[in-house]
């Protein structure tokens, strides 16, 4: 069951360019929160299944840190950010200048778990701001909510609220690179999950008027 409407070019393309507005004020903020130029790029947009989506970050058993949060708003929907555990350590020794952290095994202290939410808290409002003011549309965060899990966990309590009404969901996905626009940066997701129902007002928001 899916309730997308058929997608042309266009309208991936659209969302291929909604995605690096948001990408780039995102990496805009990290910047300056690791001292050092990074950037963001959308690979790829494209509609998969909510199991697909888990061999994404590595499969259903893989053990993610991930951040979510719900957008509400005109343009409802969900966003995700996934690290593999080696990479949210060094992420947060980078920012708390403290080579001792790690997330590979617990306990967690709580001040590198909050320097962690902290993260998703900047990504998110910089990368949905951004876009609420190219559109005009109202997007606004939910506190994000920080878990150490398994991916397939993690991906299904983030996507009750898809769930009801689809068993797939249209994932505007982003790699962050160095400044030499190459090297990834980090070996994560940052997913942006539009509500099926979002993409009228997204679409018609930008002058595409062929989605109904």
């Amino acid at each position: 069951m899916t309730l997308f409407h058929p997608l042309n070019s266009t309208h991936l393309d659209v969302l291929k360019e909604v995605g690096n507005i948001g990408a780039g004020h995102s990496a805009t903020a990290l910047s300056q929160l690791l001292n050092r130029r990074i950037d963001m790029k959308v690979p790829d947009v494209q509609i998969i299944s909510f199991n697909d989506m888990m061999d994404i970050v590595g499969g259903i058993e893989n053990i993610v840190v991930s951040i979510f949060l719900r957008i509400t708003g005109d343009v409802p929907g969900s966003m995700f950010v996934f690290l593999p555990l080696e990479e949210a350590g060094m992420f947060v020794q980078q920012i708390l200048k403290d080579d001792s952290i790690s997330f590979l095994t617990p306990p967690f202290s709580d001040l590198s778990l909050s320097a962690l939410g902290e993260i998703g808290n900047i990504l998110a409002g910089s990368y949905l701001s951004s876009l609420s003011d190219f559109t005009k549309l109202q997007m606004m965060p939910s506190v994000p909510s920080l878990c150490i899990d398994m991916a397939g966990a993690v991906i299904g309590n983030g996507l009750v609220e898809v769930s009801h009404s689809s068993d797939s969901a249209i994932i505007i996905d982003t790699v962050m690179y160095d400044d030499d626009g190459q090297t990834p940066a980090f070996k994560g997701h940052f997913l942006l999950i539009p509500d099926p129902d979002s993409l009228f007002p997204l679409f018609y928001a930008l002058g595409v008027a062929d989605y109904v």
